[in-house]
């Protein structure tokens, strides 16, 4: 994919028609999540984007992308960096649209995302974790022979995850917060940016690991900085604040929390026990921080996730 498709440094927010756009492509192919009440909890507001066909919010960026391809794009194929949940949406909405799909995986992916992505038609192809994100730090996507779809900082994609924010401001009007897990960026930045126009008022929080930070020290620190990750969130770890994603990330995200791994494990077995609803450590990772919040109105947690290896789901 050329990189006409990456957002533009200088104004990267991808206006508001565009995300508008996006959503009615995603009518009928992405599910507009209900709100939930977090068990037990009258503020928290929880958005289980963990409902979707591939069980994670990637589809709507991912099938927003692959649906503004060119012939000839598709006729070459797709490829993504991904540990799991953008491969899995990849795979899916390439299948329905008939397109070959192929992922650069970490040798560490979890084994479960790895069997659902070739699971639905994707040919994964395994490489060192540090190779396979330096290709995202160094821009080696771009010598890529099919269509590369940037996981964080296609303009596509991250108008596709706008969609989120508009079905939370119709489903919630008063929200007052809303908690997003912080990975590459790419979901707080759609999310934040059509907040940023609609509702500005609302606060925007993103969430980190206490022991995998890269984005909030690269915030921090005025750009992309590489760092020590240890966590058990596979869905978020990261060692660096992707270059191409910083431009969205300086302008937007201005508040952010960082929760221990054993606090998110905590809410993991509360969401499967009192909401039913089985989550990655990602995935529980925003309602963690969400439930600290000492402040007025309603809070929405992003649950991002749902993709765990059976065996990591301890009661």
């Amino acid at each position: 994919m050329t990189a006409t498709t990456i957002v533009d440094p200088i104004n990267p927010r991808p206006p508001l028609v565009e995300v508008r756009a996006a959503r009615e492509r995603l009518r009928g192919v992405a599910v507009h999540t209900p709100l939930l009440r977090l068990h037990e909890h009258a503020r928290v507001w929880l958005k289980p984007e963990v409902l979707q066909p591939t069980g994670s919010f990637k589809i709507r960026g991912i099938w927003n992308a692959l649906t503004q391809l060119t012939d000839a794009e598709r006729e070459r194929g797709v490829s993504i960096v991904s540990s799991g949940n953008a491969a899995q949406a990849l795979a899916w909405s390439a299948r329905r649209l008939g397109i070959r799909a192929r992922a650069i995986m970490p040798a560490s992916a979890p084994d479960a995302k790895v069997s659902s992505f070739r699971a639905l038609g994707g040919q994964p192809e395994f490489r060192d974790p540090a190779i396979v994100w330096d290709m995202l730090l160094d821009r080696s996507y771009l010598d890529e022979p099919d269509a590369f779809i940037h996981p964080t900082a296609n303009r596509h994609v991250v108008a596709g995850y706008g969609a989120i924010a508009l079905e939370i401001l119709e489903d919630l009007p008063d929200v007052a917060v809303v908690y997003v897990p912080l990975g590459g960026g790419g979901l707080f930045s759609g999310i934040a940016n059509v907040f940023a126009e609609l509702a500005p008022h609302v606060r925007m929080v993103g969430v980190q690991p206490s022991s995998c930070t890269p984005i909030i020290q690269g915030v921090e620190a005025g750009g992309p900085i590489t760092t020590a990750c240890d966590t058990i969130c596979d869905g978020v770890a990261g060692t660096f604040m992707d270059p191409d994603t910083w431009p969205l990330l300086r302008d937007l995200l201005h508040e952010w929390a960082t929760v221990d791994d054993a606090d998110t494990q905590t809410m993991m077995r509360r969401l499967i026990v009192g909401n039913k609803l089985i989550t990655e450590p990602s995935g529980a990772l925003a309602v963690a921080a969400a439930m600290a919040d000492a402040g007025n109105g309603p809070v929405v947690a992003i649950v991002s996730g749902g993709s765990v290896d059976a065996a990591k789901i301890v009661l």
